[in-house]
């Protein structure tokens, strides 16, 4: 193995005056971040279970708190984010989180160490740690990743890109909370000895970060198609080393883009949680093929490549579900996702296809389809316009460029195999990894608000039913073992409902006698009585069904001045 295991030997016997990250402007050298792990074993040594979760956002602070989890013999478990329902989905699968959280989580803090103690040196096989999918084409999953597995994948890149970054310090847009930033901003750096800006930077402050220093930039397609072009790129050509892109397929013209304006061809490594590091290729010329990374072998299988890597577990094959073209010089084209085939009503249909008709529309920015579950299934897409003007317009325009694009997409699609929901955004929705996933997509479809039956609607009084529709987004996250309506929802449907029976006043007072008294779940239908008192400014609400009362109480109105 290949010396990045030099890392924990420095940290064992660690010397003055090597640099491994800047903070605010000051060099972190090896004995103080030795200091910092021994202060983090110590705390973890004291804690009781094996499983934690960390998030920080200083990437320094991360990188102590991780070695000392690991040298305190914990499996690490890196949140996504520090979103309440991603620690509440996390909480069940560790006995405590360290980190920059909500004190409802009462978070690990490190321990002072009063002076200098041993530091055995890591079992490789024995440091676990488990990352998350993004969930760009599905539910994110947990990944777990032994020390020994990230070493070699950390070998690898080396291997590849090391001689062309010595002396370069190393900036990125992406977290460290994710594999691609683990690797990319926090292992490789350190095992390198590349000093490590600890926090991420974004377009507004990218240039002055960049400028003034051999650089690496660590960055995403999401980041690397939006640069604003009015910043002073061309001040960074000559000092900006590399630019690596990760995370998804990096679009040709973005590409062409970045080597114009950053005055470097982008370098974009394929991969997954799942297999680590594949490929890489340098956009040097148009769509150029890709070549593995230093010890990965591949073949096709049913279409498919197939790797076998020193990244994985085991040295079995691994076969992905991306298509794959062979190339006589050991080369390989992508050809799309397999599992992007899907069928509807028994049509094979190509999202990629439908993805890259749609973006040849001269009105079309960007497009997402996806497949949208129920009672039948449906074909959807999300489109950025071209014009963001149409992204702000009114439904009669909004549905109208759905209706040219769908018309323009006949063609050569009958009605199944084409969109039938859209659905216009100024930008796709993004994760902290810069990826698109399928869950916020699916969310840009799921109605705020149930389908209304109304029964009476006279001037003080109304009544209405409504099935709670699953897809409804008030249930999403609440909760995922047994969804319930929250009350909160339960108090917006009735104010919204009210406004559409009655002429309520626009301001607000507040809430009287409300009770909530029975849960409501997917697939209750409920009968919502209203009574509007204009006098007193009084809207009195009543939920029931089949199994009782479910809310009641009032909300108190008046005119805004």
């Amino acid at each position: 193995m290949a010396d990045w295991i030099a890392l924990d030997r420095l940290l064992i016997t660690a010397q003055p005056g090597r640099d491994i990250g800047v903070c605010d402007g000051i060099a972190v050298d090896h004995v103080a971040f030795r200091l910092r792990v021994l202060a983090w074993r110590d705390a973890f040594s004291t804690a009781e279970g094996r499983d934690w979760a960390l998030y920080f956002d200083d990437t320094v602070a991360f990188a102590a708190a991780l070695f000392g989890a690991w040298h305190a013999g914990k499996r690490v478990f890196l949140a996504a984010d520090n979103l309440p329902a991603t620690l509440q989905a996390l909480q069940p699968q560790v006995s405590g989180f360290s980190g920059d959280l909500s004190a409802d989580y009462q978070p690990l803090q490190a321990t002072a160490v009063a002076e200098d103690s041993a530091l055995l040196p890591l079992d490789e096989r024995a440091c676990e740690l488990c990352v998350f999918t993004s969930g760009s084409t599905g539910q994110p999953s947990a990944i777990s990743k032994r020390l020994d597995q990230l070493a070699r994948e950390v070998d690898a890149l080396q291997a590849a890109f090391g001689a062309q970054l010595d002396g370069a310090q190393v900036h990125g847009t992406v977290s460290h909370q994710h594999i691609y930033g683990l690797l990319f901003r926090v292992l490789w750096p350190l095992a390198a000895g590349r000093a490590i800006q600890p926090r991420r930077f974004f377009h507004e402050d990218l240039v002055g970060a960049l400028a003034g220093t051999d650089t690496v930039l660590v960055a995403t397609p999401a980041h690397l198609k939006r640069l604003p072009e009015q910043l002073d790129w061309a001040s960074l050509h000559g000092r900006l080393r590399a630019v690596f892109s990760s995370g998804g397929p990096l679009p040709e013209d973005a590409a062409r883009q970045v080597r114009q304006w950053l005055g470097v061809a982008p370098t974009e490594v394929y991969g997954s949680s799942e297999t680590g590091g594949i490929a890489w290729r340098r956009w040097d010329t148009d769509a150029p093929p890709w070549q593995p990374l230093p010890g990965v072998q591949w073949r096709i299988e049913e279409d498919c490549l197939a790797v076998a890597s020193p990244h994985l577990e085991t040295s079995d094959w691994w076969r992905t579900q991306d298509r794959v073209e062979a190339l006589a010089d050991g080369r390989f084209r992508l050809l799309g996702r397999a599992d992007r085939i899907v069928k509807i009503e028994e049509r094979r249909v190509s999202l990629d296809a439908l993805e890259r008709a749609l973006r040849e529309d001269p009105e079309v920015e960007d497009v997402r389809v996806l497949v949208l579950q129920g009672q039948r299934e449906q074909l959807a897409a999300v489109v950025v316009p071209a014009d963001p003007a149409l992204a702000r317009a009114g439904d009669s325009a909004r549905r109208a460029l759905g209706q040219r694009l769908g018309a323009r997409l006949a063609q050569g699609h009958d009605a199944v195999t084409r969109p039938r929901r859209w659905r216009l955004v100024e930008s796709l929705p993004i994760n902290a990894q810069g990826k698109v996933t399928q869950a916020a997509l699916v969310a840009l479809f799921q109605p705020l608000m149930p389908v209304p039956v109304w029964g009476c609607r006279e001037e003080a009084e109304a009544t209405l039913r409504m099935t709670l529709d699953p897809a409804l987004r008030a249930f999403q996250g609440h909760f995922p073992q047994a969804p319930i309506l929250p009350g909160v929802a339960q108090l917006d449907w009735a104010v919204r409902f009210g406004r559409q029976a009655f002429v309520l006043p626009t301001g607000f007072q507040r809430m009287d006698a409300v009770k909530f008294q029975r849960v409501a779940r997917p697939g209750d239908e409920l009968t919502l009585q209203l009574q509007w008192d204009t006098e007193r400014g009084v809207l009195t609400f009543r939920y029931t069904s089949v199994h009782g009362v479910h809310a009641s109480g009032r909300v108190v109105f008046a005119d805004a001045h």
